[in-house]
């Protein structure tokens, strides 16, 4: 499963309780050089509620470490 699909079916909305989210990935750019370049080097997964659309937006470069990214989703969603 990937790292969407394990955010997206453990995901609990922390506005209505519901369970289960649609991820997107999301890229900005920073300050100074890389805003004036458009440089979008700051990535992050945004989580949506399936019920009421209240959106988290998580760190994907941390998810993404592999020996971390499930251990995170561990912590976050209570294994």
């Amino acid at each position: 499963m990937s790292l969407d699909q394990e955010l997206a079916a453990r995901f609990v909305c922390a506005k209505c309780q519901a369970r289960g989210a649609r991820v997107k990935r999301v890229a900005l750019a920073g300050t100074g050089i890389s805003r004036l370049l458009n440089i979008q080097h700051n990535k992050y997964a945004a989580a949506s509620c399936n019920r009421c659309g209240f959106t988290e937006f998580y760190n994907a470069e941390i998810l993404e470490d592999h020996d971390t990214g499930m251990d995170v989703l561990d912590f976050l969603f209570g294994g």
